[in-house]
C-alpha cells in the first residue's frame, strides 16, 4: 500500500495481525498468556509505530476485493464472464449467468474479506485509548474510513448484514450475527465517514493513504445510493473545490504513470514485488489478479500487452454505445483483430477467447508487459481507481439534479467538463434539463466508468436494472445472496428468492 507499501509486502502488519488472532482472549484465573510465549494485546500497543503497522494492514483486504470490480460490470450489460469453458472461474459465469448460488466463491470471498477488514479497524477500536501519540487522531481518520468502506461493500451488494463496530469478531459473535436493517448498516457508514472527515488531512505524502478528500466523496457516494441528493451535492462539492483535475487524456489515468495522479480521489494500491508462489489463496496477495483475469490469451508479438485468461469481456453493445468521436471507447474496449491489423510489425498471435467471445478486451486494466514478477499471474501492480475525480462530478451533476431544489444548470456544467474531455471539444454539450439530463448523466456514468466496477450497483440504484440487464428478476437481484456458510453458522435469513 501507499508509495511505501508498494515497495513493501507489509510483513510486519500482516504478521501481527496472524499472531494476534491467533492469541486468545478469554482469560483463566492465575494463567499468563506469556508462559505460552503468547503476543497479547498488552505487549503491542506500546509505540506510535505500532498502531502505524496495525492500520497498514487494515488497508490490506482491500486489495482482496479485486473480484468486485469484475463483478461490478459482468453482472451488468458492460461485460460478459467469458474464460475458458463454462466451468472455467464458475463463480463469474453465474454471475454472469444468472444462475446464482448460495456458494458463489467469490462472494464468498467478498463477504470475508470485508468483514476481515472490519474485524481489523475494530480491534484498533477497541484499544485506541492504550497510548496517546502524535497524529492519533488522523490516523484512526483512515481507520473509520475503512470500516466504512467495508461496510459499503457489504451493503451495496448482499443489503442488511451484521454490524459489529465495538471489538473485534470471534467465534461467539458468528454464531449469534443477525442482519441489520440497511439504513441502520448506512447510518453506521456515514457517521465513521464524518468522524474520519473530521480528523483526515487534506493531503497525504504517502500516495494511497485516505485523506479528507477521499473521506468526503465516499460520503457523497454513500448519500447517493440513499437518494439524499442535497446531502450529496453539498459534500461532493467539497471535493470538486479541491486540489484535483480532470487527465487531458482520458488514456493516461490507466497507465502506470498516471497512478495516483490529479484525477485521483483514491486508489487501492497493489504492487509486483510479492516473492512468494502462492495458489492456495491467490486473490489475497498485493498483486492485483484482476488484470491477469481479464487478459488476452496467448498472446505473442511486440505489442504492450501480456497474456491472461480472456475473462471480464466487454459486450458489443458496450462498444457500439459510444458516440462517434468519444475518446473514451478505444481506452476502454480494445478490438484484439483490429488492433492487430493496425499494427502488422508487433507480428502478434494470440488465442481467441475460448468462450463467450466478443472480440473485445477490458483496455483500461489488460496486463502489460514488465508490470508484474515472480509468479506473474498473481503480481500485476496496477491500482483499482475506486474514485476518480469525474466520478465526484458526474455524482455531483446527478444530486443537483434530483436535489430538492434543482439546479440544473450546475449540473450541466459538471457534465460537460466530463463530456469536453471525452470528445476534445466543447461541441458535445448536454443542454437537457429535467428527466433528460438525469438520463443523460445516467449513461455518461456507463461511458465514463465502464469496466470499473460500478455499472451494476448504478443500474439497481436507479431503477434501470431490469430493462437493462438480460436475467435480472426485480424483487431477487438487487442483491446477491448471503454466502451459505453465514446462513449454516450464524442462521441469517437469507436474502428472498435465493
Amino acid at each position: 500500500m501507499l508509495e511505501n507499501m508498494k515497495k513493501s509486502r507489509l510483513l510486519i502488519g500482516a504478521a501481527c495481525w496472524i499472531l494476534l488472532a491467533a492469541t486468545g482472549c478469554k482469560k483463566f484465573i492465575d494463567y499468563n498468556a506469556h508462559e505460552d510465549y503468547q503476543i497479547t494485546t498488552a505487549d503491542y500497543f506500546k509505540t506510535s509505530d505500532d498502531y502505524q503497522k496495525l492500520v497498514i494492514g487494515t488497508y490490506s483486504p482491500m486489495q482482496w476485493l479485486w473480484a468486485n470490480t469484475v463483478i461490478g460490470d459482468i453482472a451488468s450489460d458492460n461485460s460478459v464472464s467469458g474464460g475458458e469453458n463454462a466451468t472455467d472461474q464458475i463463480g463469474f459465469q453465474q454471475i454472469d449467468d444468472y444462475t446464482l448460488t448460495t456458494t458463489n466463491s467469490y462472494l464468498t470471498e467478498a463477504w470475508k474479506s470485508c468483514y476481515e477488514g472490519i474485524s481489523r479497524a475494530n480491534y484498533l477500536h477497541e484499544n485506541k485509548g492504550r497510548l496517546n501519540f502524535t497524529g492519533k487522531d488522523s490516523l484512526y481518520g483512515e481507520v473509520y474510513f475503512l470500516r466504512a468502506y467495508y461496510y459499503f461493500h457489504l451493503t451495496r451488494m448482499f443489503g442488511g448484514v451484521p454490524l459489529f463496530v465495538d471489538h473485534r469478531l470471534t467465534v461467539s459473535d458468528s454464531k449469534s450475527a443477525q442482519r441489520a436493517p440497511v439504513a441502520d448498516v448506512y447510518k453506521q457508514i456515514e457517521a465513521d465517514l464524518l468522524l474520519a472527515i473530521a480528523n483526515l488531512p487534506k493531503s497525504n505524502l504517502q500516495k494511497g493513504r485516505v485523506t479528507k478528500y477521499a473521506a468526503q466523496a465516499l460520503l457523497g457516494k454513500v448519500y447517493l445510493y440513499q437518494n439524499k441528493f442535497d446531502e450529496a451535492a453539498a459534500m461532493l462539492e467539497n471535493v470538486i473545490s479541491g486540489p484535483f483535475s480532470l487527465v487531458t487524456n482520458f488514456g493516461d489515468i490507466f497507465l502506470q504513470s498516471g497512478e495516483n495522479g490529479s484525477e485521483s480521489v483514491f486508489e487501492v494500491q497493489y504492487s509486483n514485488i510479492s516473492p512468494f508462489y502462492d495458489w492456495t489463496n491467490p486473490g489475497r496477495g498485493q498483486g492485483n489478479l484482476a488484470v491477469q483475469a481479464c487478459g488476452i490469451r496467448n498472446i505473442t508479438g511486440s505489442s504492450p500487452y501480456a497474456s491472461g485468461w480472456s475473462s471480464n469481456l466487454p459486450t458489443k453493445e458496450l462498444a457500439t454505445s459510444f458516440a462517434a468521436g468519444d475518446k473514451r471507447k478505444e481506452v476502454t474496449v480494445l478490438d484484439i483483430e483490429a488492433y492487430k491489423t493496425a499494427n502488422p510489425s508487433f507480428n502478434i498471435t494470440y488465442t481467441v477467447a475460448p468462450y463467450k467471445n466478443t472480440g473485445l478486451y477490458n483496455q483500461k486494466y489488460l496486463p502489460r508487459t514488465g508490470e508484474t514478477s515472480g509468479q506473474l499471474e498473481l503480481n500485476y501492480l496496477n491500482n483499482y481507481r475506486f474514485i476518480r475525480f469525474s466520478d465526484v462530478l458526474l455524482m455531483a451533476a446527478e444530486a443537483y439534479n434530483r436535489a430538492t431544489t434543482p439546479n440544473d444548470t450546475k449540473a450541466q456544467s459538471y457534465l460537460n467538463l466530463v463530456r469536453n474531455r471525452a470528445f476534445g471539444d466543447l461541441l458535445h454539450g448536454v443542454t437537457a434539463t429535467g428527466t433528460a439530463l438525469k438520463q443523460a448523466i445516467w449513461d455518461e456514468r456507463r461511458w465514463e466508468l465502464a469496466m470499473e466496477g460500478d455499472r451494476f450497483f448504478d443500474l439497481v440504484r436507479t431503477g434501470q436494472a431490469a430493462a437493462k440487464i438480460k436475467g435480472f428478476v426485480v424483487g431477487k437481484n438487487e442483491v446477491f445472496p448471503i454466502p451459505q456458510q453465514e446462513i449454516d453458522i450464524s442462521g441469517l435469513t437469507q436474502n428472498p428468492n435465493y
